[in-house]
């Protein structure tokens, strides 16, 4: 009869326990279904207080995880006693009477794994409590705990796997949908903090990912003091690292792609001897599906890298086999390299091995015309004549020892066509190390693609000005200075014309020759091309005769140069000579023709050559006045 009556009541506890785990469902909390069961053990021992303990791992104390208790959670300091571990019987759970080391309790269950102890539960009983329970029925009351309990804590750790790898499938997903690092690192700790809120974390990640803002990220260097981190890294295989010391256990992660590993993820557990085993699987998923992600959007970055530079060579190349004039291909050029490599001065150096000089070519930045840049321009220069290579500077020193006031970081590509040296490009900026090695071999590249047409450009209009240059004294024709006054006389509001002759060089050709005749022409050529300005057109007319157009100058102007003129060529010539100058102008509204002013210049120039020589004559109005060298 009392068999039959512990079995009943066995069977309706074990209906009780069936019904909290099968009512949960998806929703099943581990928390609220101990809670439950203890009230339930509470009414079926009408017992007062019932309280559940875990055994901590660390110390072998006991930490209250559930009670019918209005107290909050409660730590039985100091070790699990010696007499309670001698209780624990084999291959049964058991239960302890009246505990000498737990006086406020009444009736003590034992639960034990692998001869372990891993919890207990206790009750304080009332008056009303069975006295006459038998230790047959606690032993089956005590089992069923035990089982009970064991059996909840696989299901809720299933239906939270579960969660996890559905996690796992969403970010995985998320993953494949997106290509920005900072989004993929981002989704690894949020998953980890949303799985894991007890757990720490940290992304261990090479020097060259920059940015990343508010994530836990450290730098992973191969000087790094964290040897385990560096062995995971390198290795590309999980480690592990337990401290008793702050009570914690660590796993390192890689994170792995098919090409290579980039970083390591650092998982730390605390209050654990060892990481948690069933927690491995998921966080090395985890980090091998964001370490395939983080591969994929590095290499669609890469990618992106490749197509933007290989969309500035076609663009650059297209430009130069368009466009017509240097100066204009060069601005473009320079635009594009300022732009995609971020630099600060870009320019363009063409040389000149037999004066040993350099020529910047117009469209480099404005800094390399100025006296500074002569410095970066020299040092480099014998550089790369000296190697033929090209120069890839992270913190420039002149070759003087002296270190650069500003420019830094300096690249220099050489300009070869057909195994001969033209030139070369300069690129710099002022911070030390600014420019990537990609962009360095990008640069080479671009420049490579753009000699031949930059020479090219160059004979191309070598040719041109040689077609309306003179060839002796490499002034312009006539023809260009009669297309440039008409022209003017279009567009702009005055100009003054300049014709100048020099006096008795048919004496000159007959005493020295006329090789020395030549000679004079070139000297005179260059006294001219040194004293008017870029604007204005200085050409041969004919024979001794040169002239010089000055548009929008007025004639006071003119006159100015003309003296200035009178007075260097005789002091600056040898064998020295003396030159006469007729001057002329017109002003718009005036009816007035390229031909007529020509007309008035050449008749003030006769009458100069005919009163004396060696000065300068205006023809105004119909007048004609005479101005000597000394006004």
């Amino acid at each position: 009869m009392e068999e039959t009556v512990e079995r009943e009541i066995i069977l309706e506890l074990k209906c009780r326990f069936f019904d909290l785990i099968s009512t949960g469902g998806q929703s099943l909390s581990y928390s609220n279904v101990l809670s439950q069961m203890m009230a339930a053990l509470q009414a079926l021992l009408k017992a007062d207080e019932v309280d559940l303990y875990s055994c901590e791992v660390w110390n072998q104390g006991l930490i209250l995880e559930a009670t019918t208790r209005a107290a909050g959670n409660e730590i039985i300091t100091g070790k699990v006693p010696d007499c309670l571990l001698s209780n624990i019987g084999s291959g049964q759970n058991t239960f302890i009477v009246k505990p000498a080391f737990m006086p406020n309790h009444d009736l003590l269950f034992t639960f034990k794994d692998n001869e372990k102890l891993t919890g207990l539960l206790a009750f304080k009983m009332n008056s009303n409590s069975p006295a006459n329970a038998s230790d047959r029925l606690l032993e089956m009351i005590s089992h069923e705990c035990g089982a009970f309990i064991e059996k909840v804590r696989s299901l809720v750790h299933t239906l939270e796997e579960e969660k996890r790898y559905k996690q796992l499938f969403r970010v995985t997903e998320k993953f494949h949908s997106t290509m920005d690092m900072d989004a993929v690192l981002g989704e690894i700790i949020s998953t980890l903090q949303e799985v894991y809120p007890s757990f720490t974390y940290y992304l261990l990640l090479s020097h060259d990912h920059k940015g990343y803002g508010g994530l836990p990220v450290k730098d992973l260097e191969y000087d790094s003091e964290n040897f385990t981190a560096m062995q995971s890294y390198v290795s590309g295989q999980i480690q592990f690292e337990d401290s008793v010391a702050d009570k914690n256990s660590i796993m390192y992660a890689p994170l792995k792609g098919k090409q290579g590993v980039y970083g390591v993820l650092q998982v730390i557990a605390p209050d654990s001897l060892v990481f948690p085993q069933n927690e491995v699987e998921f966080i090395k998923l985890l980090a091998n599906t964001a370490g395939s992600a983080l591969e994929n959007a590095k290499l669609y970055e890469q990618s992106r890298k490749l197509v933007a530079d290989l969309q500035l060579i076609n663009e650059t190349s297209h430009q130069l086999n368009t466009s017509l004039r240097l100066t204009d291909t060069m601005s473009f050029i320079c635009g594009q390299i300022l732009k995609s490599f971020k630099a600060q001065e870009v320019g363009f150096i063409m040389l000149d091995s037999e004066n040993d000089d350099y020529t910047v070519v117009q469209g480099s930045t404005s800094f390399f015309f100025s006296k500074e840049a002569s410095e970066y321009i020299f040092d480099v220069g014998r550089r790369v004549q000296r190697e033929m290579e090209p120069l890839f500077i992270g913190d420039f020193v002149a070759e003087n020892g002296v270190a650069s006031l500003h420019y830094r970081s300096v690249m220099g590509v050489p300009m070869i066509q057909s195994g001969e040296l033209k030139g070369f490009a300069l690129v710099m900026h002022e911070e030390p190390y600014h420019f990537a090695f990609d962009t360095f071999k990008l640069l080479q590249s671009l420049i490579h693609h753009s000699t031949l047409a930059f020479t090219n450009s160059i004979l191309r209009e070598e040719l041109e000005k040689m077609v309306v240059t003179d060839h002796l004294t490499k002034l312009y024709s006539r023809g260009y200075l009669d297309d440039k006054m008409n022209l003017s006389m279009l567009e702009d509001a005055q100009g003054t014309f300049i014709l100048i002759d020099i006096d008795n060089f048919k004496g000159v050709n007959d005493k020295y020759g006329h090789q020395v005749g030549d000679d004079v022409l070139i000297q005179l050529a260059r006294q001219i091309a040194k004293n008017i300005r870029g604007t204005d057109i200085g050409a041969r007319w004919g024979g001794e005769e040169l002239a010089i157009y000055l548009p929008g100058a007025p004639l006071d102007i003119g006159v100015m140069i003309a003296n200035r003129l009178v007075d260097k060529v005789e002091k600056h010539t040898n064998p020295s000579v003396t030159i006469s100058c007729g001057v002329s102008t017109w002003i718009k509204g005036q009816e007035d023709t390229v031909k007529s002013v020509f007309k008035r210049a050449d008749q003030a120039l006769y009458l100069a050559k005919n009163s004396g020589k060696n000065k300068v004559v205006v023809q105004k109005e119909n007048q004609f006045n005479f101005i000597s060298t000394q006004e």
